[in-house]
């Protein structure tokens, strides 16, 4: 029997002084890097959690995902319309599924996020999750925010979350 070796295609989308790496599998979108990180940081997210992947670099297999991300940094798009890969435990999961509904321009606690997945008591369990979720921006954990209303961690550093935030038009 044959073992077919799952590929992984990557790009980079450059908007103003960012470069962000995109990885996507033939199913969706599975990590996106953020201004502070490299190539290096996306090959090392798939040999954990795609181990055996084939990446190979292929700009039009990740155009989709290109364009709606520069339409976003550009202010121009509000929800993204792309299919997603999610590799996580269940919990990871289903907290960056709950990250897919917080609209735009709005935000929310690390405690509401954990009532909205319907674990109370799992606040910093949830914030563990928010902070491995490897597709930011398009899943939006720059939407989670200390319930006094301050910015709290953020892979990305608290500089680029809050001009996240920013161009959506929340004051942080």
């Amino acid at each position: 029997m044959r073992n077919i070796q799952e590929r992984v295609y990557w790009s980079t989308v450059s908007y103003n002084n960012w470069q962000l790496y995109l990885a996507a599998t033939d199913i969706g979108l599975c990590y996106v890097t953020l201004p502070n990180e490299s190539l290096d940081t996306l090959g090392q997210w798939v040999q954990i959690h795609i181990p055996e992947a084939w990446m190979t670099e292929d700009a039009s297999k990740l155009g989709q995902y290109q364009d709606q991300l520069v339409e976003y940094l550009r202010g121009e798009r509000r929800v993204f319309a792309l299919p997603l890969d999610l590799r996580g435990t269940t919990f990871q999961v289903s907290v960056w599924k709950a990250l897919t509904h917080i609209p735009y321009g709005e935000t929310r606690s690390y405690t509401e996020l954990a009532m909205i997945v319907k674990r109370p008591k799992a606040v910093r369990a949830v914030g563990t999750a928010n902070g491995a979720n490897p597709i930011p921006i398009i899943v939006p954990c720059h939407r989670v925010i200390g319930k006094d209303g301050t910015l709290h961690g953020f892979r990305g550093g608290l500089d680029v979350k809050a001009e996240l935030l920013r161009l959506e038009g929340v004051q942080a």
